[in-house]
């Protein structure tokens, strides 16, 4: 897998935000919630939860209302949206790389690639962590899972976060999202370290037919990659408060600057 990066911006106007990246595909995701919900939009049963995805360039279209539904369909069950209702918690993502494919750039029809679509996913759980304000059952952390195709010599090979250049020869790929809790039961692959995980959401799909045995191994191998990041977000919380800037007060410098005007007008009526 590539080296993986978190970074917490600090956006303004925002309650969480956070950068992850797997290598040179990255992306930006920030939360802002509970806030107020318009009248159409408000559940009294629960806070309503709204995802918007932009592409590297140009306006967001099918392929990224398609994906926000996606992530809808991730989050909703790991955050305790019942604990707010009538409220709204509202999701914004940004992708920060494109390939020649399309993925990312807004390209009708191209979709998105699977890891840029797992860097989007811990890059809003980073921001949700970054937050503070929104209950969460877990932690979601995703990776992405490339099936390389099989020639004469050799079988089909399962790669875990295929880079960019991997993309053309890869005859199958799927994003794999787990969710990360203290509360489930434990699996055969959590320690004492990383808590027991549960498989959220996929759409691993190939060109060529492929059994029940294929998808366990490729789930299994994602877990793996998912324990890692994992462990990098766990990391990442430790360097939190340093990694945003300190806010200037801007109306203590004001009251200097009148104070100092203030002396300099005695001293010029002396």
């Amino acid at each position: 897998m590539r080296d993986l990066s978190i970074v917490y911006e600090g956006l303004d106007r925002v309650d969480g935000s956070a950068r992850f990246g797997f290598g040179s595909t990255k992306s930006l995701s920030s939360v802002s919630g509970p806030i107020e919900v318009r009248p159409t939009l408000e559940n009294p049963s629960q806070a309503t939860l709204d995802i918007q995805i932009r592409p590297l360039a140009a306006i967001a279209g099918t392929d990224s209302k398609a994906l926000s539904s996606t992530l809808k369909s991730i989050f909703a069950p790991a955050l305790f949206l019942s604990h707010h209702p009538r409220t709204l918690v509202q999701i914004v993502g940004q992708a920060l790389c494109g390939s020649e494919s399309g993925s990312g750039l807004g390209s009708a029809g191209r979709g998105w690639n699977a890891s840029l679509t797992a860097s989007l996913v811990n890059a809003t759980s980073a921001a949700f962590v970054n937050a503070g304000s929104v209950p969460m059952k877990g932690v979601v952390c995703a990776v992405s899972v490339g099936r390389l195709q099989s020639d004469g010599s050799r079988p089909a090979t399962l790669i875990l976060d295929p880079e960019e250049a991997e993309l053309p020869r890869l005859a199958g790929s799927g994003c794999f999202a787990f969710l990360f809790s203290a509360v489930l039961a434990t699996s055969p692959l959590s320690s004492a370290e990383v808590p027991p995980c549960s498989l959220l959401w996929t759409n691993y799909t190939t060109a060529a037919p492929f059994d029940v045995s294929e998808l366990s191994a490729a789930r299994g191998l994602a877990e793996k990659g998912a324990h890692e990041v994992w462990l990098k977000m766990k990391e990442s919380v430790g360097y939190l408060d340093k990694s945003i800037s300190p806010k200037v007060d801007v109306k203590t410098a004001v009251e200097e600057s009148s104070t100092g005007m203030e002396v300099d007008d005695e001293k010029v009526e002396i």
